[in-house]
C-alpha cells in the first residue's frame, strides 16, 4: 500500500500525521487521576513492543505521512532501553517531542540533543513541595525542579502540563502563570478527564471558563493577551503583558476540538488508538509479529474514528461512568 492511499486520513478529511507511542506502562510516580490508587495489571513485558518492533511499525506510519512523534509513557524514562529507541527513531526524520515527570530526564540531556528533541512537556501539578508528595506519593519535587532550571538552561522548549482538579490544586492557578514571568516556558493547564479508576467527578473539573475568571481577578484585560492559534493546538493559548513565557487551556471536556485532530496513540503492548477516549483498539502487534501486513488495520481504526470524542458527543454520554470503566487507565493508555 502506498503513501498516496491517504491511510492516515478519517472520514472527516482530517489527516493523522502525529503519532504518540507510549514506550511503558510503568511509571515512577503514582498520580491518582492517571494511575488507580491500587495500581493497574501491567502487561508481561513478553506482550510489549521491543526497541525494534517500536521503530519498525513507527517506520510504517512515517512511510504514510507522519510527521510528528511524540514518546510517553507511563515514564519514558524508566524504560532501559529508551536511549536504543530514541536513537532507532531519530534515523526516520520526522520532529520528535517527549513528554516526562523530569525525575530523571538530567540523565538523558545528550541523548535527547543527539536526537535533536527540542521539546519536552512535563507533567508538574504543584508547585509546592508538600502537595506534590501528596499527589504523587513520591519526595522527588526539588529533583524536578532543578531538572526544569537545567532543561531552560540548555535552550529546550519546554511546557508544563499542568492536570488541575477542584479542591487540589486550582488554587495554584495565578502561581503556575506568574511562573512565566521570568521563565520562558507555557504552562499548559489540563481540564481533569475520565479514564478507569481516577474517580472523575464533573465536579471536580476546572473548566476554561472558570480558569480565565480566575486569571481575570489578577490580571486586566489589557495585559491579558489572546494568541493566535496554532494548527491542530489542543489548547487556546495566552500571554501577559511583559512575560517572558505564556499559558494556554487544553479543554477536552468542557471545549473539545476534535475538529482539527490529527493524533494517533500507539500503547505500550502495540494497540492503535484512534481516540484517547476510545473504548476501541487495533492490535498492531500482533499482526506485525505474524508477518501480516498492518497498513489495511491502521486504515481501518482511522476511518472508523468519531467525529468527537469516540462518540461520547453529548454530556449525558461522557459523563457516564459506564464509558469511563470501559476506557483504559490513562497510565496505560500513554500521555
Amino acid at each position: 500500500m502506498s503513501k498516496t492511499s491517504n491511510i492516515l486520513v478519517d472520514s472527516m478529511g482530517r489527516n493523522h500525521n502525529y503519532l504518540r507511542i507510549s514506550l511503558t506502562e510503568k511509571c515512577n510516580l503514582r498520580c491518582t487521576y492517571c494511575m488507580p490508587e491500587q495500581g493497574v495489571p501491567l502487561t508481561p513485558s513478553a506482550q510489549l513492543m521491543t526497541a525494534d518492533e517500536i521503530y519498525q511499525i513507527a517506520k510504517i506510519f512515517v512511510r504514510h505521512g507522519v510527521t510528528k512523534i511524540r514518546l510517553t509513557g507511563g515514564e519514558p524514562l524508566v524504560r532501559k532501553d529508551f536511549k536504543e529507541i530514541v536513537e532507532k527513531l531519530a534515523t526516520l526524520g520526522t520532529s520528535m517531542a517527549l513528554t516526562t515527570n523530569a525525575v530523571l530526564i538530567d540523565r538523558f540531556l545528550p541523548t535527547l540533543k543527539a536526537a535533536s528533541i527540542q521539546k519536552i512537556n512535563v507533567s508538574l501539578d504543584t508547585l509546592r513541595s508538600e502537595r506534590f508528595q501528596k499527589i504523587t506519593l513520591k519526595a522527588t519535587f526539588e529533583a524536578v525542579q532543578q531538572n526544569i532550571d537545567r532543561l531552560l538552561q540548555e535552550g529546550f522548549e519546554l511546557k508544563l502540563n499542568v492536570v488541575l482538579l477542584k479542591g487540589v490544586n486550582d488554587d495554584e492557578i495565578i502561581d503556575f502563570i506568574k511562573l512565566t514571568k521570568s521563565k520562558p516556558l507555557s504552562v499548559r493547564f489540563i481540564e481533569f478527564m475520565p479514564f478507569d479508576g481516577n474517580r472523575w467527578d464533573r465536579s471536580r473539573t476546572v473548566s476554561l471558563e472558570e480558569i480565565l475568571a480566575c486569571a481575570t481577578e489578577v490580571f486586566t484585560t489589557d495585559e491579558i493577551h489572546r494568541l493566535e492559534n496554532v494548527p491542530n493546538d489542543t489548547s487556546k493559548n495566552f500571554s501577559i503583558r511583559g512575560y517572558q513565557g505564556d499559558f494556554g487551556v487544553i479543554s477536552t471536556v468542557t471545549n473539545p476540538f476534535c475538529d482539527s485532530c490529527n493524533r494517533l496513540r500507539l500503547t505500550a503492548n502495540g494497540r492503535l488508538r484512534n481516540c484517547l477516549f476510545s473504548e476501541q483498539e487495533s492490535d498492531l502487534l500482533t499482526a506485525y509479529r505474524n508477518g501480516q501486513p498492518i497498513d489495511p488495520i491502521i486504515q481501518k481504526a482511522v476511518r472508523l474514528k468519531f467525529a468527537l470524542r469516540a462518540g461520547l458527543d453529548t454530556p449525558q454520554k461522557f459523563e457516564d461512568p459506564a464509558h469511563h470503566r470501559k476506557n483504559r487507565s490513562m497510565i496505560t493508555i500513554g500521555g
